[in-house]
């Protein structure tokens, strides 16, 4: 069974390929300010994860925050340090950010972290 996690990929995935053929330019700059963005530097791409993370949570952007879960998993982020992540968000984005959390568990749990 498919649950809002994955769900919520596919359709990211439809949705780009239509954006791409509309305004391709666009979306070609886009996934390009993304990718140099979360290149390992003075920070590693998994610390840079967990600050995109951060402020997806305290954002309350729920579709950011499924997708930087699995970002931050496949830089080899743990359980542990995506939740502590998480709750710095909160110290930043109070109450409404802390609601937001929860987004962050159904995420870990829909990647079995």
């Amino acid at each position: 069974m498919e649950n809002e996690v994955q769900n919520y990929f596919k359709e990211f995935i439809r949705s780009t390929q239509k954006m791409a053929r509309d305004i391709p330019e666009v979306v070609k700059s886009f996934q390009g300010l993304v990718s140099k963005s979360l290149e390992p530097g003075a920070l590693t791409t998994k610390e840079k994860e967990f600050v995109a993370l951060g402020i997806a949570v305290a954002q309350h952007c729920t579709p950011c925050i499924y997708l930087h879960v699995q970002k931050a998993i496949e830089a080899g982020a743990t359980r542990k340090e995506i939740m502590e992540a998480a709750g710095v968000a909160v110290l930043m984005g109070g109450g409404p950010a802390f609601t937001h959390v929860g987004e962050v568990i159904k995420a870990l749990d829909a990647f079995n972290v």
